[in-house]
């Protein structure tokens, strides 16, 4: 039987959403919805991204596109999706926010009915799903509230399942442990085969750390976004299972965005405005506008590796307790982006397999 599931986040979310899929329901057939809206460093283009963003789409369903490994983001903007359809294991839908919480209900109601299923699987990787809105780390919240309002919009019954708690930097394990329960599940090295091989080109670091956490490695780890350790645990292998009702009691913007029905993603952005005290979409601008034509030359793989051990050096330094540093923050810390970032791994996996403990970096040899 086919499975409904959405990756709450976009981007990165995609592989930890597969990842929870297959130690949920082994080799069931997986539908996974997504927004295409990334990092700035993936999609320079401040927001999501929409159908007319994209050539090589292909209907899915009315009013959803499915997104292949041929399609392609029309420039200047730019998606990892097309390339996440061809390495997953999934038919891999677009989400358009733009239309807001009626929106999103209407392409979620119609997938489902499309595919003959009555429930949805929401999956967040980190946790600012379950977010109060009030948190001071919280960065991306309007994304995971708008799928869940959607899905109690649309009427279809719907369960989030919460994977990593904290990985993301957002709301920190010690803060959601004592709401989320013992509805959970423990993933393994076993679960993450189907994704690992995806860790040597994509940047996510939310969802590298959960697959880490579920490979056993433990201890903190420096991430790019916060430049700070976050700590992998023996929670930080855990996807727990929440009913909706729950997360729109403790989510206030979920709950908002539910109550108020909104036709477009600005009426959703001015409510996150008004419950968080920001707006994501506008951090994305301020951050797009200061990294126009900011860039620095890219730096070699060949002096990368000569720096690398005294970088290393510096970090362990500043963060004396931390174990691992995710290889995005490592390739930007040493100047690398894109097919040097790629380059740079492939050299770390052939002349230092014990430093590379994929798809993290160790900080000692």
């Amino acid at each position: 039987m086919t499975q409904l599931l959405i990756a709450a986040g976009g981007g990165g979310d995609v592989i930890g959403t597969t990842l929870v899929h297959g130690a949920l329901s082994g080799d069931e057939p997986a539908v996974v919805l997504s927004y295409s809206w990334e990092r700035l460093v993936v999609d320079p283009v401040p927001g999501p991204r929409s159908g007319r963003d994209f050539t090589g789409l292909r209907p899915l369903t009315r009013g959803v596109d499915e997104i292949l490994a041929s399609s392609a983001a029309i420039a200047p903007a730019g998606s990892t999706l097309p390339r996440l359809a061809g390495d997953l294991p999934i038919t891999l839908g677009l989400l358009d926010p733009y239309r807001g919480v009626r929106g999103l209900a209407r392409q979620i109601a119609r997938t489902a009915r499309h595919f003959g299923v009555d429930e949805v699987k929401i999956v967040d990787v980190g946790g600012d799903v379950f977010a109060r809105g009030d948190e001071p780390t919280l960065l991306s919240p309007l994304p995971d509230a708008l799928a869940v309002a959607a899905c109690a919009t649309a009427g279809i019954r719907a369960d989030v399942y919460l994977a990593g708690p904290g990985l993301d930097c957002e709301v920190p394990e010690r803060d959601l442990l004592p709401d989320l329960g013992e509805d959970h599940l423990t993933l393994t090295a076993e679960h993450t085969r189907p994704v690992d091989h995806v860790f040597e080109w994509h940047p996510s670091e939310a969802s590298a750390l959960l697959a880490a956490a579920a490979r056993g490695l433990r201890g903190s780890c420096v991430v790019r976004d916060t430049g700070l350790p976050v700590e992998i645990s023996d929670v930080s292998a855990r996807v727990y299972r929440i009913s909706t009702e729950r997360v729109l009691a403790r989510n206030r913007l979920a709950r908002e965005l539910h109550l108020s029905g909104n036709a477009d993603l600005a009426a959703a952005e001015r409510l996150s405005l008004e419950v968080c005290g920001f707006s994501e979409l506008q951090r994305e601008r301020d951050r797009a506008l200061l990294m126009n034509g900011s860039g620095t030359p890219e730096g070699s793989v060949e002096e990368a590796l000569r720096g690398i051990d005294a970088w290393l050096e510096r970090l362990r330094d500043r963060h004396g307790e931390a174990r691992y540093v995710t290889f995005r923050a490592a390739a930007e810390g040493l100047g690398l982006t894109g097919a040097a970032a790629h380059a740079l791994r492939t050299r770390l996996i052939v002349e230092r397999p014990r430093q590379y403990a994929a798809p993290l970096l160790a900080l000692a040899g």
